[in-house]
C-alpha cells in the first residue's frame, strides 16, 4: 500500500510533528543515546508517532537538502545515527504500540517498542512471545530487522522467522516519499523489501515504522494460536568460577569444553536445545567467569539434563564452581536474566563492541590469546567480558537464503567493553581491538567464514571490519556480515533506495 502524495512543509512548521531544536530544553538529552562515544548534533529531531510524522521529516530533510537518519532504542555500537553530517535525527521511540492486527492476522509492533515492552506485553496480553533478545532498552527497529536472537532462539528460531509484513516509509527515485507495506507472500510484488528486513539490518532500506508478526504456519483467528506460546517455568543454574583460582589451562578447558557442548547438542532435532546457557569471560578486573543457563521446568528431565550440561562444561577444570539453581515463572526468568535499561551499567557508558559466529571450536591457541588479555594487568574497566552465547538449534532449520541473515552458526561470541571517561577511550579501543585481532589472528583478524566461522552479526556493528588495519584479510565487511546474500540486498537498495538517502558506515551499497 501507499499513501496519497503527501508534501508538509519542509520546515515542519505549523505541523502536529514534535521538533525539537538546539535550545529547546529537550535537545541536550536527545542528543545522547545509549553510547556516549557519539553525541548527536542535528538542526533538529523529529519526534513521530504515526508513518506520516515519518514522511513528514524524510521529506523536509531531503527537500532541505539535510542528510537523514533514524534511531528507535538507540543502542547502536556506533555512529551510524549521530555522524556530524546528519541534520535531521526521526527518533521513533514514541512509535511503540504493541497491538493484534486483524487485517494481517498478526501482531503489529511499532519500531521504536523496546525489548522489554515486547516481551511483557505479548505475554500479558495474549501469553505467547517470540525468540528476541534479553536487552530489554534495545528498540525493536533494530533488533528485528538484523536477525533478532535470544534465549529462547535455540528452540523458537530468530525473530525474523516470524516477520510476517513490514511497514516501511521509503524514498523513490524522484524524491517522492511514501510508505510501503511488504510481506513475505510469495505472490507480492514487494516481496524482497520484506527480504531485506529479515537481517539485512536498520538504516538501510528506509524507515521501519511497524512490524507484523506470526507464525508462518499458523491458522486460525485467535491471536493467542499465532505466535508460540512461552514455557510455564524455567530452572536456572547460575555459575561462578574465581579468577584467583583459573590459571590459563583451566580457561582453555572451560571456555573449550563450553563450545564443544554446544557442536555436539545444537542440531534441529537435538534433545537438548531447549538448554540455553551464556559463559560470560569478564575481565579480571571486573569480575570472574560467569555462567548463566536454564531449561523448561516442564520440559522432559530437566533438572538432571541440565546437571549433565553443568557437568560437561566443568569437566578437568581445577576448580569447583559457586552453584546457584532455581527454578522461576517465565516472565520474571526473563528479567532475571536482562540487561538493564537503568542505573550505572546502563545509563552514561562509552561502549565498543564486537563479534564472531561460530561453527566450529577456537583452539587451545585462540583461548590462550583470550586468556592472555582477560587477565592483563594494565587494564582497568567498568566492564569487559568475551562471551559464548549459545545458538543454532530452530536457527538453523531455515536456509540461509530464506532470510537475509545467514544461518549454519551454533554458538555467538559477543565482545564488549564500557567505560565512562572520554579520556580513555584510546585504551579501551585498543584492548578490544587487539584481543579480537589476536583471536583471529590466522584468519586476518576478522572471522572470515571458513570451517569455524561464519562471520559476524550486523546487530553488533563494528566499523573495524571495513578498516584495512584491523581486518588485513582481503575479506571485506560485507561478506562477514552477510555473506553470499550480499549482492542480493544491494539490488533490493537499489530498488528501494535508489538516491541512498538511508546510509551509514556499514550500509548496503546500491548494486549499479
Amino acid at each position: 500500500m501507499a499513501h496519497d502524495e503527501f508534501q508538509p512543509d519542509i520546515d515542519l512548521a505549523g505541523t502536529a510533528v514534535p521538533v525539537v531544536a538546539p535550545g529547546d530544553l529537550r535537545y541536550e538529552a536527545l542528543c545522547r543515546a545509549y553510547n556516549y562515544r557519539f553525541v548527536a548534533k542535528p538542526d533538529h529531531f523529529v519526534l513521530a508517532r504515526t508513518p506520516r510524522d515519518v514522511e513528514a521529516a524524510v521529506h523536509g530533510a531531503i527537500a532541505t537538502g539535510r542528510r537523514v537518519t533514524v534511531r528507535s532504542g538507540g543502542h547502536c555500537g556506533e555512529d551510524f545515527v549521530a555522524t556530524p553530517d546528519v541534520g535531521v535525527i526521526v527518533d521513533l521511540s514514541a512509535m511503540s504500540g504493541i497491538s493484534f492486527d486483524h487485517e494481517f492476522g498478526a501482531f503489529a509492533i511499532e519500531a521504536g517498542a523496546t525489548v522489554g515492552r515486547i516481551i511483557r506485553e505479548l505475554f500479558d496480553g495474549w501469553g505467547v512471545t517470540i525468540p528476541c533478545g534479553f536487552c530489554m532498552g534495545v528498540g525493536a527497529g533494530g533488533h528485528i530487522s538484523g536477525g533478532g536472537y535470544g534465549p529462547m532462539s535455540r528452540r523458537l528460531g530468530l525473530s525474523v522467522d516470524y516477520l510476517h509484513a513490514v511497514e516501511v516509509v521509503v524514498v523513490a527515485a524522484d524524491g517522492t516519499v511514501s510508505t510501503v507495506v511488504a510481506t513475505r507472500d510469495d505472490d507480492d510484488p514487494n516481496r524482497e523489501l520484506w527480504w531485506a528486513h529479515t537481517g539485512g539490518g536498520g538504516g538501510n532500506f528506509g524507515v521501519v515504522t511497524r512490524y507484523f508478526l506470526r507464525s508462518p504456519d499458523a491458522t486460525g483467528t485467535d491471536p493467542a494460536d499465532l505466535l508460540p506460546r512461552p514455557p510455564g517455568a524455567l530452572h536456572i543454574a547460575e555459575v561462578h568460577w574465581p579468577w584467583a583460582g583459573l590459571a590459563e589451562a583451566d580457561f582453555v578447558r572451560l571456555a573449550g569444553n563450553f563450545v564443544r557442548w554446544q557442536l555436539a547438542n545444537s542440531a534441529p532435532d537435538s534433545a537438548d536445545i531447549d538448554i540455553y546457557a551464556l559463559l560470560n569471560c569478564m575481565h579480571r578486573a571486573a569480575g570472574d567467569i560467569t555462567m548463566h543457563a536454564h531449561v523448561p521446568d516442564d520440559a522432559v528431565d530437566p533438572h538432571a539434563r541440565l546437571a549433565g550440561f553443568l557437568d560437561a562444561v566443568g569437566d578437568g577444570v581445577g576448580i569447583t564452581p559457586l552453584v546457584r539453581r532455581r527454578s522461576l515463572p517465565w516472565l520474571a526468568a526473563t528479567h532475571y536474566l536482562a540487561v538493564p535499561q537503568t542505573g550505572p551499567l546502563a545509563v552514561g557508558l562509552r561502549c565498543k563492541v564486537k563479534s564472531a559466529d561460530l561453527r566450529g571450536a577456537h583452539t587451545d591457541e585462540q583461548l590462550a590469546a583470550a586468556y592472555h588479555h582477560l587477565t592483563s594487568d594494565d587494564h582497568q574497566t567498568v566492564y569487559s567480558a568475551m562471551e559464548y552465547i549459545a545458538y543454532g538449534g530452530k536457527v538453523n532449520s531455515v536456509p540461509s537464503s530464506a532470510t537475509a541473515i545467514p544461518r549454519e552458526a551454533v554458538v555467538k561470541t559477543f565482545y564488549m567493553t564500557l567505560w565512562h571517561d572520554a579520556a580513555d577511550d584510546d585504551r579501551h579501543l585498543r584492548w578490544i581491538r587487539e584481543l579480537y585481532r589476536d583471536i583471529h589472528a590466522a584468519t586476518g583478524g576478522v572471522p572470515v567464514p571458513d570451517a569455524t566461522n561464519t562471520g559476524a552479526y550486523i546487530n553488533y556493528a563494528d566499523v573495524d571490519l571495513a578498516d584495512p588495519q584491523w581486518n588485513t584479510s582481503g575479506v571485506p565487511w560485507h561478506t562477514l556480515y552477510y555473506g553470499p546474500n550480499y549482492p542480493r540486498l544491494q539490488a533490493v537498495k537499489a530498488k528501494w533506495d535508489p538516491r541512498d538517502v538511508f546510509h551509514h558506515a556499514l550500509s548496503v551499497s546500491p548494486s549499479r
